[in-house]
């Protein structure tokens, strides 16, 4: 299961990367489930998704493709762990989402938590610099720092939800989509023994608004593996970078 990535430490990350504006504060660099985090959508899905008066997030319309004008990428703030819009409280909320920060591809449109995010089309990109994952061959757990061989950030892909309280309070929450990774020249070493293994399903950079705006039987050709030759694995040497619990692709 999901538990830790590293967010991107500079401003022009963001602007080059992704073509979005930097948050006001970049925040912390290892983030965790139900902590502050952000993911890229179009103009108006955010416009609709942070209007206090809106009942309902505004979904991807999958019968057509918005116009050019409604393509500019914007970042929302949010929190990592999805809290999908029939939890009753707030206290629901927080004991659901650090156990809905990863969707698998293959049961996105099918689970319960994520079913109604992936057929309303909220599709979203989620920034960061590398992802952890648990390196067993040694016998025991070694938190190991997958990135880029380039060192450029990924985008990877994720869905996105609008929950609304009885007294008005708004959470906006994401969650990461996975691909399984079984045969995958480098992730099939990480995570424990015997489990299936997976991987986000990280986005080519010419695929971000295709991914944002296609339609709904076309979602899933988005999400594949990526090349094994284009990732690098290292254990992590700082002890405050390491993982405390499992592995984290789920």
């Amino acid at each position: 299961m999901t538990t830790q990535y590293e967010t991107l430490r500079h401003e022009d990350t963001y602007r080059e990367a992704f073509g979005v504006e930097p948050p006001a504060a970049l925040g912390e660099r290892l983030l965790w489930p139900r902590k502050p985090g952000c993911f890229i959508v179009h103009q108006a899905v955010a416009t609709a998704l942070l209007s206090p008066e809106a009942a309902a997030p505004l979904a991807a319309d999958d019968t057509a493709a918005p116009p050019p004008a409604d393509r500019t990428r914007v970042l929302v703030p949010a929190q990592w762990g999805l809290v999908p819009h029939w939890v009753k409280s707030a206290s629901d909320a927080k004991l659901r989402a650090p156990k809905l920060v990863t969707a698998k591809s293959d049961l996105a449109s099918t689970g319960t938590a994520f079913r109604e995010a992936w057929l309303q089309g909220q599709r979203c990109i989620v920034p960061m610099q590398s992802f952890y994952a648990d390196d067993y061959r040694s016998g025991k757990a070694v938190p190991t720092r997958i990135a880029r061989v380039d060192g450029k950030p990924m985008g990877v892909a994720g869905l996105w939800a609008r929950w609304r309280g009885a007294d008005g309070e708004v959470i906006i929450s994401y969650a990461l989509l996975t691909v399984n990774a079984n045969n995958h020249a480098l992730l099939n070493r990480y995570q424990q023994p015997g489990s299936e293994k997976s991987m986000p399903a990280i986005l080519n950079e010419g695929a971000y608004d295709a991914w944002l705006t296609a339609r709904q039987e076309k979602a899933k050709e988005f999400l594949r593996q990526y090349a094994p030759q284009y990732l690098t694995a290292n254990p992590v040497e700082n002890k405050a970078d390491k993982v405390p619990k499992k592995d984290w692709l789920g």
